[in-house]
């Protein structure tokens, strides 16, 4: 008998068998209100902004807050790529869209959704220069931009752009021999005006900045500069002989679902290299832009990228902190947290793995419990034994 069975039984009890049945009882509840649960794409916002507040968390060791900044915005990426972008093709293809808890229209749902993302974009941003950004100054460690540099730095990335910057780098110019170029989800660019010196023709260029190189270029030990930041500085070597009229750094997120069905599909890796491919030249789900970018520009972003103006994101400079983690993963200890070291006390050491089971279960509990000196070990005495037909394990996001 079940614990619920059981209270029943007891409130039935003292109530007497021959007891009037409660007129409240049978009375109909209340309507429950419509906004009683919260939409599946909310909830995820909401543990996202849960990320943003421990980089907020003063008593969280600095680097690890600027790690907190790097992976809340990498998780926005992939809520675009995904949730947002899933939600808008169910929607665009009349489907049923999944996760809509409430009677609202899904249209009303995903607007507010993007003016929650929206909010939490700019939040973080803005957080990023107001407090993370002075408080790795005080720290010694600088992420500056140009202009702030000494010439002798200047100098110096001169020589590295050169060297390592300027062959990698394709600038393509919009004219009516040269298309729209395609421009790849999440990569970061420069949107360049330049115009010919003689007739004062104007024209549209596009500089991709490379993702094979470092986000923030080191300058010193502790001293950085964001690589679209050195970019844009030597922009005249790129285009000789043109005027550069204004520049600015934008981003686009475009959709990365995956449809695959493996009941139907009769070969998965094939119906998967379809789809990676086919994701590559996926519709724009989010356009990012510095806030200082001009209209006559942003108009020709969003009408080229087909995108509404609701899926532009006025963020300030620097846009992409998921290169942040290459400022966090700096070798100051005392801006980190305390090495962490699992326990290896679940396996003896002096007893073979298999005796120790068949004596006993044994539950061990990632990361506290040392993976190297359990499980891998495990597998390493099973790859050893005779004895072991079969090894099989799952594998979970990999």
């Amino acid at each position: 008998m079940s614990v619920g069975e059981v209270s029943f039984q007891q409130s039935t009890d003292e109530k007497g068998a021959g007891a009037a049945p409660d007129p409240a009882a049978t009375e109909p509840a209340e309507d429950l209100p419509p906004d009683r649960y919260i939409e599946r794409e909310g909830s995820w916002l909401r543990f996202n902004q849960r990320v943003l507040e421990l980089a907020q968390d003063d008593t969280v060791p600095l680097l690890e807050r600027v790690r907190f900044m790097a992976i809340f915005a990498s998780n926005l990426d992939e809520f675009f790529m995904v949730r947002v972008a899933g939600r808008m093709r169910r929607m665009a293809t009349g489907l049923p869209v999944e996760g809509v808890t409430t009677e609202r229209p899904p249209d009303q749902v995903l607007e507010e959704t993007l003016e929650t993302a929206r909010e939490l974009s700019l939040e973080h941003a803005e957080y990023f220069n107001a407090a993370v950004r002075p408080l790795l100054a005080n720290e010694g460690i600088e992420i500056l931009h140009w202009k702030e540099l000494s010439e002798e730095e200047q100098h110096q990335l001169q020589q590295l752009f050169r060297d390592r910057i300027y062959p990698v780098l394709t600038p393509l110019v919009v004219d009516p021999a040269h298309p729209w170029p395609y421009i790849s989800g999440l990569s970061l660019s420069l949107a360049v005006m330049i115009a010919e010196p003689d007739t004062g023709a104007t024209m549209f260029a596009r500089v991709k900045v490379p993702p094979l190189l470092p986000r923030f270029l080191k300058v010193s030990q502790y001293r950085f500069v964001p690589l679209e930041d050195v970019i844009a500085a030597h922009l005249p070597e790129l285009f000789t002989g043109l005027d550069i009229l204004e520049h600015h750094v934008f981003r686009v997120t475009r959709t990365r679902e995956l449809e695959v069905d493996e009941d139907v599909t009769e070969d998965l890796m094939q119906s998967l290299e379809r789809e990676l491919l086919r994701r590559r030249f996926e519709p724009a789900v989010r356009l990012e832009v510095e806030e200082s970018i001009s209209p006559e520009v942003l108009e020709r972003l969003v009408t080229e990228l087909d995108l509404d103006h609701r899926a532009v994101y006025h963020l300030p400079s620097p846009l992409d902190l998921t290169g942040l983690n290459a400022i966090a993963d700096l070798d100051i200890r005392r801006l980190r947290y305390p090495a962490f070291v699992p326990s290896e006390a679940a396996l003896p050491h002096d007893a073979d793995v298999f005796a120790t089971l068949d004596r006993r279960d044994v539950l061990v509990h990632h990361p506290y419990d040392s993976f190297t000196a359990t499980v891998e070990r495990l597998t390493v005495e099973a790859a050893a034994d005779p004895r072991v037909l079969a090894i099989k394990q799952t594998l979970y996001r990999t």
